[in-house]
Parts: structure tokens; sequence; C-alpha cells
């Protein structure tokens, strides 16, 4: 019974702890080196002070939401507030890049790859959130 508990608790927890490996080199490669990851990845140019400190809080953004999500996983009585962050979150992301496609048109394949992940975890996030959340 113990067994079944902890399987039921993992696969709760899995749209979490997958949006953490996903966001948190992201978040590194957006801030830790912005003018050579920027440049190398996306033909960003990341010459200003106030261009690095754009994305070094684009950074402590996402860590700080990483973090909640953390907490969600440590803290079963926050798991509902780190699912709720996770679904606005990537959701938000989402809606980004979707009028980003309508008004400017298709992104490379990075954002593209980025707009169908975030959509799944989104609705993963709600799915969980429905079966999940008492």
């Amino acid at each position: 019974m113990n067994l079944l508990k902890n399987n039921l608790v993992a696969i709760k927890n899995l749209h979490l702890i997958t949006s953490i490996i996903f966001i948190i080199p992201i978040a590194l490669v957006y801030g830790l080196y912005p003018k050579i990851t920027l440049s190398q990845l996306f033909d960003i140019k990341v010459e200003t002070i106030d261009l690095k400190n754009i994305f070094r809080a684009i950074m402590g953004l996402y860590l700080g939401i990483a973090a909640m999500w953390i907490i969600g996983l440590l803290k079963p009585k926050f798991w509902i507030t780190a699912t709720l962050t996770n679904i606005v979150f990537m959701g938000g992301l989402a809606v980004g890049r979707v009028l980003s496609l309508v008004l400017d048109g298709p992104p490379s394949i990075y954002f593209l790859v980025g707009l169908l992940m975030e959509l799944s975890f989104a609705f993963w996030g709600l799915r969980n959130l429905k079966k999940y959340g008492d």
C-alpha cells in the first residue's frame, strides 16, 4: 500500500519535476552569460548593461518560479499553489509565443519547440490539478 501511495505521489509531481528540469537550464542560458549564449544560440547581440540586466532579471524570474515548484514538491500543502503557478507561467509563455506567431510570423525551431513544451506543461498541470487537487 505504501508503494502504491509513493507511486501516486511521484505521478502527481511529475509535471513539476519535469518543468523544473526544463526551466532551470533555460534560466541559466538567459542570464548566466547572456552575451555568449544568446549570441551563439539565437544570434542576439547582448552588448549593453541594460540588456544584460533584462536577461538576468528573466533568469531570476525563472529561478524564482522553479523555487516555488520545488517548495510545492517538498511541502504538499503548497502543491496546488505550485501547480497553479506552473499553469500560469507556462500558459503565459505559450500565449506570448502564439501572439508573436500571429503578429511576427514563425520563429526559429527553438522557440517552436518551446511553444509546444509550454503548452504541454500548462495542459498537464491543468489535468493534474483536476485529478489531484483536493
